[in-house]
């Protein structure tokens, strides 16, 4: 029952959109219309608890895993929408607006509930098509005209390499649903140059709508739509990379697809932390931050760690929803940067950081099987702990500083623990279990680690530097759009960006 009403809310968001869109319709409907998108993340938060509906239901294949997926779009979808109902009131396309968005939402949460590949690329390629038209909405702008037909080509690109994939894998294994396409004994079909061939395929195809070096252009030129059309955009649908790589999971291999996609991934990370560090557009860091954090969703996948990346679309799909909903409150008049003073700091506090840090990682890695990935895994946690604490902690300003500080750090870390064990238990079993990572790949990931962590060091102590302006003027050029993709592109002032940017740098 509980499966049949999920479709048939569906079925009635639909029909409502119909009724939406006749130009006699009141338009106070778009507040019911936006109620009735509430009913099908609500009934698919219920199969998600609800063992029962798990399983193979027509084209269909029900798991925690396209249950989470479908509740996290759905959501994601409801939530943008409301907030639209007033800050897009008065926009001549308004009832296109929202239309075009439940499409988008809803064929994307079809995509990730489909057993039947022809299905899933029909989903996906509807979830394409919504996506480019919301950015070519205010179509009486030529620059969104420009915006949309370049990323229209990419995502078109993208469909026919999955189509392509997909259509390999179908015919040599003599299926086309997952549940019989994916096991072992179909697998057996594919040599092992066709295996690397649809997985390098596989990774292309994810790559481009995920913003991934050398496609981030699109995403960039992407900023002119309305803030809530990049909201889904960042949060919904460019996090389907991991999604797509963890259905696919059992194609993987450990082979060349692993390696290219790390390599790809390890430079999109840097480019997107650079981005974020050069801009002074709030909505380029926004897109920056994407990148980056795309980056390492993938190379979660290319290590095998996809529960990782789930999680981790997932948690970075909510948050970044978050910050592009507020943007308007991320203005600030009459700013003027200015460095301040760092506090001196106690020997004693920061070393407790790193200590504490040193014994987190450690612990995890004792606490967990001891993958090859999890060595990556201890070392971020021992990290992040440790740059937690010299934050919340060792900067805080006295006693009471440093209690308020002790308290938020505690809390976080609370909650970080409960969300990974409810994400544990909702997706065990239901969310592959990659193949053991080939020691090569671990070391390239440890040394790209390494060499970003000593060349952003070695550039934060030499600002005067050469090579600082030639990596601050080539980020600043990657993180602009096209030409044609502005009103008018400005010429900007080398010394006025250098300095701006130095000062970014130095306050990160």
């Amino acid at each position: 029952m509980l499966v049949t009403a999920f479709f048939l809310s569906l079925t009635i968001l639909a029909l409502s959109v119909m009724v939406m869109l006749h130009p006699r319709v009141p338009l106070n409907f778009v507040r019911i219309h936006v109620g009735i998108g509430g009913l099908p993340p609500l009934i698919a938060l219920l199969n998600l608890v609800a063992k029962s509906t798990n399983g193979i239901f027509g084209p269909w294949r029900l798991d925690p895993l396209a249950w989470l997926t479908a509740l996290f779009v759905l959501t994601i979808g409801l939530v943008v929408q409301r907030f639209s109902v007033r800050q897009l009131l008065g926009d001549r396309n308004y009832r296109q607006y929202f239309a075009l968005l439940t499409l988008t939402t809803v064929s994307a949460s079809l995509a990730w509930l489909s057993n039947n590949l022809g299905l899933l690329l029909v989903c996906w390629g509807a979830t394409l098509l919504g996506l480019t038209l919301l950015i070519r909405l205010n179509r009486d702008w030529r620059v969104t005209r420009v915006a949309a037909a370049r990323s229209g080509r990419l995502f078109a690109l993208s469909w026919l390499i999955l189509l392509l994939a997909i259509a390999w894998l179908a015919f040599t294994t003599g299926h086309w649903q997952f549940s019989h396409a994916l096991t072992k004994g179909s697998l057996a079909h594919l040599d092992p140059w066709e295996r690397t061939c649809i997985t390098l395929l596989l990774v292309v195809a994810v790559a481009i709508p995920a913003a991934q070096y050398p496609f981030q252009r699109w995403l960039v030129d992407s900023v002119v739509v309305p803030t809530p059309v990049s909201a889904v955009m960042h949060a919904g649908v460019v996090n389907a990379g991991g999604i797509i790589l963890t259905r696919f999971a059992p194609v993987f291999s450990g082979d060349l697809a692993q390696v290219v996609l790390i390599v790809l991934s390890s430079i999109s990370v840097l480019l997107g932390t650079g981005t974020i560090l050069v801009q002074v557009d709030y909505k380029r860091q926004l897109v920056g931050s994407t990148i980056a954090q795309m980056g390492f969703m993938l190379i979660q996948c290319a290590l095998g760690a996809y529960l990782a990346a789930i999680i981790h679309a997932v948690l970075h799909g909510l948050f970044k929803s978050a910050l592009f909903l507020q943007a308007g409150s991320a203005v600030q008049h009459n700013y003027r940067a200015t460095r301040t003073a760092t506090p001196k700091t106690s020997f004693l506090w920061r070393l407790a950081g790193g200590v504490l840090g040193l014994f987190v990682g450690v612990g995890f890695w004792f606490m967990v099987k001891g993958k090859g990935y999890d060595v990556i895994s201890a070392l971020l946690l021992g990290w992040s702990v440790s740059f937690a604490w010299s934050q919340l902690v060792t900067m805080g300003l006295g006693r009471i500083g440093r209690a308020v500080g002790f308290a938020l750090f505690t809390g976080a870390f609370i909650v970080f623990g409960i969300v990974l064990a409810v994400f544990y238990v909702l997706l065990h079993g239901s969310v592959p279990q990659g193949t053991e990572p080939h020691a090569l790949l671990i070391v390239l990931v440890l040394i790209i680690l390494l060499i970003s962590s000593v060349t952003g060091a070695w550039l934060s102590r030499h600002p005067s530097s050469t090579f600082f302006a030639v990596v601050y003027l080539w980020l600043v050029r990657l993180g602009e759009p096209h030409r044609d993709s502005v009103e008018s592109h400005p010429t900007y002032l080398a010394t006025t960006l250098f300095q701006g940017g130095k000062t970014r740098w130095m306050e990160h």
